[in-house]
């Protein structure tokens, strides 16, 4: 494509998006684990890591819509896409 890689606003959001997705996902590992976590039962560290996890997956939608957007300006094709996309954010997020 000739571009230089990692410059669009997708790409910068993947990176963010996966970036933090790991970091929530260790978190909860190390912190939250059943058997050997080291803060089990720490309400503060577990409503942040739910609420963090949910705003990973709320920002890979608009991830997934950025990249869609770079691809194609069909208004048709980007509403086919968003439609799912804002329908289940509400169920997400619960």
């Amino acid at each position: 494509m000739g571009k230089e890689h990692l410059t669009t606003t997708h790409s910068i959001a993947g990176i963010i998006t996966m970036t933090g997705a790991s970091m929530a996902a260790l978190a909860g590992a190390l912190f939250l684990h059943p058997d050997f976590g080291i803060d089990k039962t720490n309400q503060s560290i577990r409503f942040g890591h739910k609420w963090f996890g949910r705003s990973m997956i709320a920002s890979a939608f608009v991830t997934c819509f950025l990249g869609l957007s770079q691809m194609t300006s069909n208004k048709l094709i980007l509403a086919f896409f968003a439609i799912p996309l804002c329908i289940f954010v509400p169920i997400t997020l619960i």
